[in-house]
């Protein structure tokens, strides 16, 4: 019998996350019948339409198009809209990624109808309540009934918070296994070229998490030094739109003007993807950067007080730096000169955990 399995998508880290799964699971139409669902939840369709169109992605089954709003209207509309698919039509099984509002969403939509629930990404833990994410990786940990961890610390917390064994497997970390098939495809976009910059001498900037943008003293002090360092090398900064419009009621554009730093608009996945990979390092809040930078063993230097993802720091090439200025410059002074950690990477990050996946539900489900 044909198992529907229903992958939930709601913002641009999902959708890598879902490719390589998506891929897989169509490798067995006697098995399974995969449908994408996208509540819509990054509503930007260009931003959208560029990562499904670079990941080769197929165009999604359900669009639920619920857009933005405040943390409880988001989850409680994305909630009432699948309630509405599912109780029609229910899947066999449902399948969330990582830590947005729609996976939590997702998840206590299937838990109240008794549909199986996998999480891929499980485990995960910052232990900062003030993060929306942390929230969300706790209730659908909770409810789910297949956890995939994508590393070992995930195991820990699973094990502790009482997760019983036999629901909980270590499946590696299925962002790499888009990354690894991105590498190829990522070298042919011109964005170097087009920035006049060169291999290695450039540092790639994100910044967009509400602890560091919202608070106008911490945003006008990280642009301090963030300016300040450009001086060394060009800073290149894909800069989101809420962290442009908390820059400009600082006048920080003036700023920006008489350094190297190079503010550009938000760019696609593989456009990134090269900047990243021949960055004399990246400085970033941003969670899935830690991971990528981990693979390609790119010094990362983290602008966060805790990380969900502490193999990047225990075994990977990731320096917490906090929202501290003097750390930040220290954390630079060790990369230029060349004392910064080189890194491994960690168990499972291969390319192959969307594979393991479908064999264990192959096997189990």
């Amino acid at each position: 019998m044909v198992k529907t399995v229903a992958l939930v998508v709601g913002a641009r880290p999902n959708f890598m996350k879902a490719a390589p799964l998506m891929r897989e699971l169509h490798k067995h139409p006697t098995r399974f019948r995969p449908l994408l669902i996208h509540t819509g939840q990054h509503y930007d369709h260009n931003m959208s339409q560029l990562f499904f169109d670079e990941l080769r992605l197929s165009e999604p089954d359900v669009y639920l198009g619920v857009g933005s709003s405040t943390q409880a209207r988001q989850t409680a509309t994305i909630m009432i809209e699948l309630e509405n698919l599912w109780l029609d039509s229910p899947p066999d099984l449902v399948i969330v990624f990582g830590d947005v509002n729609s996976t939590m969403a997702a998840a206590l939509v299937a838990a109240k109808l008794r549909i199986p629930l996998a999480h891929v990404e499980a485990g995960l833990r910052s232990f900062d309540p003030n993060m929306p994410e942390e929230i969300n990786r706790i209730v659908t940990d909770r409810l789910s009934d297949f956890l995939f961890a994508s590393e070992e610390s995930g195991l820990k917390h699973l094990k502790a918070e009482g997760v019983p064994d036999e629901k909980v497997f270590h499946m590696g970390n299925i962002m790499i296994d888009t990354l690894i098939n991105s590498l190829a495809a990522c070298k042919e976009k011109p964005v170097l070229e087009e920035l006049g910059l060169k291999p290695g001498q450039y540092a790639a900037l994100t910044m967009h998490r509400p602890s560091n943008v919202d608070d106008a003293h911490t945003l006008a002090e990280l642009l301090k030094v963030i300016v300040e360092e450009s001086k060394r090398l060009p800073f290149v900064f894909p800069c989101h739109p809420r962290t442009r419009k908390e820059m400009a009621k600082l006048g920080a554009f003036e700023e920006e003007a008489t350094s190297r730093l190079i503010m550009i608009e938000p760019v696609g996945y593989l456009e990134f993807l090269r900047l990243q990979s021949q960055a004399r390092f990246v400085l970033t809040d941003s969670g899935g950067i830690q991971e990528e930078t981990t693979y390609l063993k790119i010094p990362c230097i983290t602008m966060r007080k805790t990380t969900e993802r502490p193999a990047t720091v225990d075994v990977g090439s990731n320096v917490m730096a906090g929202p501290y200025p003097d750390r930040i410059k220290a954390a630079i002074d060790d990369v230029m000169a060349g004392r910064h950690k080189k890194g491994d990477i960690p168990k499972y990050w291969d390319g192959h955990t969307a594979e393991r996946i479908v064999d264990l539900l192959l096997d189990r489900f």
